[in-house]
């Protein structure tokens, strides 16, 4: 009985689908997530009768077919690059993306990322880190006797040395964007690679025209929606209990057939 894949295609559908949520809900407190949404689409189609076709004896065609469904399978799981609260935090080497950008940082191989949390810290050289150590890309590098920072919305970054007056100007912080955001994949620990369907990164100064501006003593929240999650929950539940049923009621069916067999 063929009702009985279709279920089952709708049951693991929205089994991925509470994963997609389960994700979301895990990474509600972690600096510039972002939410995810699995799409799926309707699999290949039974024809049972084609429309369109002579109609029999030849006057005229058929107007409607018969096409029965076989279910449904997953087609993506997006990112949803939507813009997250910024929150205060007053640590003068917290950067926050106000606007469209990604910091860049290099990988273990050398390889360059990508990354919206812009919790950074300084190693032992003084250079500006990631919480997981990586350089961030262009290098800066404070000074050992450095007793204040400031980066500006442009992305300047100036650090006090000693007691001088006068700011020392470090360096500057570019951003990437890319053609399609959706197309990057995550690489876990917050960070994003680019693919071709991401097409090549863009470099430009922050504040410039399509880039964000750099919020000095903020970090970007995650941008998922408890209320909306729950909500989305809630609906994948009842959805696969739903396909549940009709696994039940298909089996019942098939029984009754069985039965009257023998």
């Amino acid at each position: 009985m063929r009702a009985l894949a279709i279920a089952a295609t709708g049951m693991n559908a929205q089994q991925t689908n509470v994963e997609v949520i389960a994700n979301n809900i895990a990474n509600i407190n972690t600096t510039g997530f972002k939410r995810a949404r699995a799409e799926f689409t309707d699999l290949l189609y039974q024809v049972e009768r084609a429309q369109g076709v002579a109609a029999r004896g030849g006057q005229g065609v058929v107007p409607e077919g018969a096409q029965l469904g076989l279910g449904t399978r997953l087609a993506a799981i997006r990112n949803l690059h939507i813009q997250g609260t910024l929150n205060q935090t007053g640590n003068k080497l917290d950067l926050a993306l106000n606007g469209e950008g990604w910091f860049q940082v290099q990988g273990p191989g050398g390889e360059i990322l990508y990354t919206r949390d812009g919790a950074f810290n300084t190693n032992g050289d003084g250079q500006l880190v990631t919480l997981d150590g990586l350089l961030v890309d262009p290098a800066i590098t404070m000074p050992a006797n450095t007793s204040e920072v400031i980066v500006n919305e442009s992305g300047q970054v100036f650090a006090r040395v000693g007691g001088a007056a006068d700011l020392e100007e470090l360096g500057q912080l570019t951003l990437a964007t890319f053609a399609n955001n959706a197309g990057l994949a995550a690489q876990g620990g917050n960070l994003f690679r680019e693919t071709i369907a991401s097409g090549a990164p863009t470099a430009g100064v922050p504040g410039d025209e399509g880039y964000a501006t750099l919020q000095q003593g903020y970090l970007e929240d995650s941008n998922v929606d408890p209320v909306k999650e729950i909500s989305e929950l809630i609906s994948a539940q009842r959805a696969y209990e739903m396909n549940s049923k009709v696994i039940s009621a298909a089996d019942e069916m098939a029984s009754v057939v069985s039965k009257g067999i023998r």
